[in-house]
């Protein structure tokens, strides 16, 4: 039993600092109605995500307005349900797209962008374009390293990255996807950064900048990381666990406020 005359402490709102569902409070032995509702309404974001259509050609439209050469590729996913069911086909290239980049690469980069689908068109649908807008500036004013490719590819996993730096000659592969959609965001966005990519690299060889959205990682924040582990990752030749990202202390901070549209 407490004692009434020490002070009572108020309640820590655990809802303030999270929008994991905590605190939900309860009805009889259920959940309140209107939590049952969010839930279910968060659900049906996160499944429609999944199987959004992706606009691969509206996405190489924008990057093509940025002065970026653009090709359009797809993985070995013939659909959506093959995608799903078939990891490893989103990790290989279809035969016509290995042809269509054996064309496209004349030269050998050093830095080869990759964007795909992933698990949330959506995502990429938000935000890619604008991530990459203030990505450029970044790299052509701190280290004079400009995206030598730029490839859009449907159907993709992570690692369909690594075969297409490959193909291009790339030192290092950069790719945003889009993220395994959550209950509190369908549409996150991830940067993964690969240096000397081929197939057969496991994930402990590459850095990841994840959560870009406009309640998470800020667009000038994760350009500015994703910039800074280009220019060391190319600088020392490494990426994944050997390349530790000490860029937090120069970072701008916009965690968990509007992105501009």
């Amino acid at each position: 039993m407490s004692d009434p005359a020490l002070p009572r402490r108020p309640t820590l709102d655990l809802r303030a600092f999270t929008p994991a569902r905590v605190a939900i409070g309860r009805s009889g032995a259920s959940v309140p109605t209107k939590a049952l509702l969010d839930f279910t309404l968060d659900h049906a974001r996160a499944r429609d995500a999944v199987h959004a259509a992706f606009d691969a050609p509206r996405l190489a439209a924008d990057l093509g307005a940025m002065s970026l050469a653009v090709t359009e590729v797809r993985s070995q996913a013939v659909d959506r349900k093959d995608y799903l069911r078939r990891p490893d086909l989103g990790r290989r290239l279809a035969p016509g797209s290995v042809e269509v980049l054996a064309q496209a690469a004349s030269t050998p980069c050093r830095l080869a962008l990759v964007i795909g689908d992933g698990l949330s068109a959506a995502a990429v649908h938000a935000h890619a374009a604008a991530l990459v807008c203030r990505l450029l500036p970044l790299l052509a004013g701190g280290s004079d390293v400009a995206i030598d490719q730029a490839v859009v590819a449907s159907g993709a996993r992570v690692a369909l990255g690594d075969e297409i730096g490959a193909l291009l000659g790339a030192r290092m592969a950069l790719m945003l996807i889009g993220e395994r959609p959550g209950l509190s965001a369908p549409d996150s966005l991830g940067a993964y950064l690969t240096f000397a990519p081929k197939p057969g690299r496991s994930d402990a060889e590459r850095n990841c900048v994840s959560n870009i959205h406009r309640a998470g990682l800020s667009y000038d924040e994760a350009a500015f990381k994703i910039a800074w582990l280009v220019r060391e990752g190319l600088a020392r030749q490494i990426s994944g666990v050997a390349l530790k990202d000490e860029s937090a202390d120069r970072a701008p901070r916009r965690i968990g406020t509007a992105q501009p549209e």
